[in-house]
């Protein structure tokens, strides 16, 4: 069993949930991922391994347990790992064709992101606690 393996089965037990064979497969198929996943793309990557049903199920019980977190796009949900199992990043959005990809930025750069975030929250009166940056634009693919 692997640390993030142990870890998501703490963040289940103590929502009195288990981590069964199918929510394991998606847990391993989100962290193979390069980018979120829609439950299409999981479902094809997956196949019989977890029918779509429990597919659907296991997101949302993964998501209650804040395992998984949802990014809401134009036409289609996809899911992710949480920051505090991979680590913190930002998106990159396809308007076209709709692929999300996980950029990480250097420590320079997440510093300076950081600073207007701060300066942003300052000038409105408010506290952050985290930020989130996409960029929007087209693929390579759709270009």
């Amino acid at each position: 069993m692997t640390n993030l393996d142990r870890e998501v089965e703490k963040a289940l037990a103590d929502t009195a949930v288990r981590y069964t064979r199918g929510r394991r497969r998606v847990v391993d198929a989100l962290a193979a991922a390069s980018g979120p996943r829609s439950a299409a793309e999981l479902h094809a990557e997956l196949g019989a391994e977890v029918p779509l049903s429990s597919l659907y199920r296991s997101l949302a019980v993964l998501q209650d347990a804040e395992v998984v977190m949802p990014h809401y796009g134009p036409t289609v949900v996809r899911y992710e790992l949480a920051e505090w199992l991979t680590g913190h990043h930002h998106h990159l959005v396809c308007l076209d064709c709709g692929a999300v990809d996980d950029v990480s930025l250097s420590r320079t750069r997440e510093r300076n992101v950081q600073s207007l975030v701060d300066e942003i929250a300052a000038g409105a009166e408010f506290t952050p606690t985290n930020h989130a940056f996409e960029i929007e634009g087209r693929c390579a693919r759709c270009a």
